[in-house]
C-alpha cells in the first residue's frame, strides 16, 4: 500500500467518524450514545493506523 492509498483510506475514516459524530449528537437513547462513542474510538484508532502506515511509507 502506498502513501497515497493510506492517506485516502484514513480521509474516508475520517468521513466516517464525522457521521458518526453527528449520529451521537442526535441520539436521545443513552445505550446508543455509548455504543457510538464505542465506534467511534475503533474509527479513530483506524484513523491513527492509516496515518502512521502513510508517514512510515513516506519516511
Amino acid at each position: 500500500m502506498s502513501s497515497k492509498d493510506a492517506l485516502e483510506r484514513a480521509e474516508s475514516l475520517l468521513e466516517r467518524l464525522e457521521r458518526t459524530r453527528q449520529e451521537l449528537e442526535s441520539t436521545q437513547d443513552p445505550d446508543r450514545a455509548i455504543e457510538i462513542l464505542s465506534e467511534l474510538a475503533e474509527i479513530a484508532k483506524e484513523v491513527e493506523a492509516e496515518l502512521a502506515r502513510a508517514k512510515k511509507e513516506a519516511g
